[in-house]
């Protein structure tokens, strides 16, 4: 790299799944705010138009869009190998999908496991694949995996997430040790309470167990947080983008919580 202490990503590829709404969508945005070339993946045609329209383009980058469900690992297998074969190589990977659905993991069946799995795990699993060959001719990399503060503390109501961002956070450690002599870092963004979609879903359900109103659950949350708010996608965008940058180059193997200080644990 030009300057390995720069925390611009001019002239650097950047594959950002997830990319239509929430972190993914801020992390896109932030990306072409600092010169990189983006790719959206996402399932919705109509979304990911938008949000590709959307991106900083002033410094002469060129971004572009894939469609694909990250609930069909084979579809999106085949989607990045005809991509890749068509001459596109990456510097940066974001791995981001919408989590698993909420509920005691007492009462999750088999196949929301196999799901959860499958979604996350197997496909970033595929991803890394394909753009890992073209990271390590260039002799850098920067693998950023979205997942939740539950590495670290499980969260209650969220089994099945709980159990399958465990299975990511371990995956992305042991691929640390693996790649980081060809210049590549692996590393997790563990986001709090998070002013997102996911979030209000997961408000909306308490509040319908709880029977109490959606604001009442809102106030309880954020009274758990030692800032005393939610957080929004555009401070967590921030976070990764530094992960992204040349000037991370010594961080690896790292889980940072994004959280307002809500994790108990060190």
């Amino acid at each position: 790299m030009e300057n390995n202490l720069t925390t611009s990503l001019h002239g650097l590829n950047a594959l950002v799944c997830g990319a239509t709404s929430g972190i993914g969508k801020a992390t896109a945005n932030e990306f072409a705010e600092l010169g990189a070339n983006v790719t959206l993946f996402a399932r919705n045609k109509t979304k990911v138009e938008d949000t590709l329209a959307l991106l900083h383009s002033s410094d002469c980058q060129s971004h572009q869009y894939l469609l694909g469900d990250f609930d069909n690992p084979q579809g999106i297998e085949g989607t990045i190998k005809n991509h890749m074969d068509s001459g596109n190589q990456y510097h940066i990977l974001i791995n981001n999908t919408g989590g698993p659905k909420g509920g005691p993991i007492t009462d999750a069946n088999a196949d929301e496991f196999l799901q959860g799995f499958n979604r996350h795990l197997i496909c970033n699993h595929i991803l890394l694949q394909s753009l890992y060959e073209g990271m390590k001719k260039k002799g850098f990399g920067r693998i950023i995996n979205i997942i939740s503060t539950s590495v670290k503390q499980p969260i209650p109501g969220l089994g099945v997430s709980n159990t399958i961002r465990g299975a990511v956070a371990s995956w992305a450690k042991t691929l640390s040790f693996e790649v980081a002599e060809q210049g590549i870092t692996v590393n997790n963004i563990l986001p709090g309470f998070t002013d997102t979609e996911r979030l209000s879903s997961i408000i909306d359900a308490k509040a319908t167990v709880s029977g109490i109103s959606t604001d009442k659950v809102s106030d309880t949350m954020k009274s758990t947080v030692p800032s005393k708010r939610f957080g929004t996608p555009e401070e967590t965008a921030k976070a990764i983008a530094f992960l992204a940058s040349p000037a991370s180059g010594y961080i690896n193997g790292v889980s940072l919580a994004v959280d307002g200080g809500r994790l108990s644990c060190i």
